[in-house]
């Protein structure tokens, strides 16, 4: 049996914080990608591959990543 719900009129103690979400037109950008050739080594996609298939997500999406991520670090003045 559930337990009842005991509703007071007792006063809400309310706190408005600032609202950190991103807009939804900016969910929805995309970045310009552009596709190129590269060869990698076969230790590093049989690697990629590994990890990925454990995270059930694209190898190709996780080399993108680390390579934004480093651009990203080394283009910061």
């Amino acid at each position: 049996m559930k337990r009842k719900i005991k509703y007071t009129n007792e006063p809400m103690q309310l706190e408005l914080i600032e609202d950190f979400l991103p807009h939804p037109d900016q969910l929805a950008m995309k970045s310009e990608n552009i596709k190129v050739t590269i060869t990698l080594s076969k230790e590093s996609i049989e690697f990629f591959k590994q990890v990925a298939k454990k995270h059930n997500s694209p190898y190709q999406k996780m080399i993108r990543k680390i390579l934004d991520s480093y651009v990203s670090h080394y283009t910061k003045a």
